[in-house]
């Protein structure tokens, strides 16, 4: 046997080694379900830098948001999206593959993002495509889910969203909702369910508040908050 062909054969051997699944982490890893629980050894295996990017919208992905996030009538081109892999730890210390949909002019910005967060264990309890939700906006929301892109107005109004052109984030949904006093005097808050996390004088690890890490990160690429709003409150949201 030749030293070339030794060395090939060599090679694979070792390639097969380092990406056989060692345990169910790391399985997850290779497949990036969004959502699972992932083993630090896992992470460390398959490489944390390998865990943080961003990328084409793949068929497979694309085949996920049609119909869904990506209507027929959505006007925004699929090659000015990319899809975003990152690991987030959740506030019970887990950590799990998350996934993204944005455009590609925040992109680099949210893979920074979510890096800095995932090294000082920002916790972010979920963080899968809406798609997942069908789309919709309150059943994403009420699951406390991280998401950007969704082709859709203003609640309550036909404007189109920044999240219609994926230039804008909501982080931990539930615990930080959008607050609006109607011209009646009641508050339209979503998710419905977000109501008893109106009160921002409570404490919960899942709640954004001025001048935490989140916070900050986001300002400083750029992004405003919509907890800074003065018409309406939106807690979860950074758009740029």
């Amino acid at each position: 046997m030749s030293r070339i062909v030794y060395s090939i054969i060599l090679l694979f051997a070792l390639l097969t080694v380092a990406f056989t699944p060692g345990d169910g982490g790391q399985q997850a890893l290779q497949s990036w379900k969004a959502g699972q629980v992932v083993s630090p050894k896992a992470v460390e295996t398959f490489g944390v830098d390998r865990c943080f990017a961003a990328e084409p919208v793949s068929d497979r992905v694309f085949a996920r948001m049609k119909g869904k996030s990506y209507p027929a009538t959505c006007t925004v081109p699929r090659s000015q999206l990319r899809y975003i892999r990152a690991l987030h730890y959740d506030a019970d210390g887990n950590i799990r593959i998350g996934e993204m949909v944005a455009n590609q002019a925040i992109a680099a910005d949210l893979v920074s993002i979510f890096r800095r967060l995932y090294q000082a264990r920002y916790p972010i309890e979920r963080m899968q495509l809406i798609d997942d939700y069908d789309a919709d906006d309150e059943q994403s929301m009420r699951h406390n889910n991280t998401s950007c892109f969704c082709f859709r107005a203003v609640a309550g109004s036909k404007t189109l969203s920044h999240h219609a052109r994926g230039m804008a984030v909501d982080i931990n949904t539930l615990y930080n909702p959008y607050v609006k006093r109607r011209a009646d005097g009641t508050l339209f808050v979503q998710p419905a369910t977000g109501r008893p996390y109106i009160d921002r004088t409570k404490t919960h690890p899942y709640t954004i508040r001025r001048g935490d890490l989140l916070h900050r990160l986001f300002t400083e690429h750029g992004f405003k908050w919509g907890g800074n709003w003065k018409s309406c409150k939106d807690y979860q949201h950074f758009e740029k």
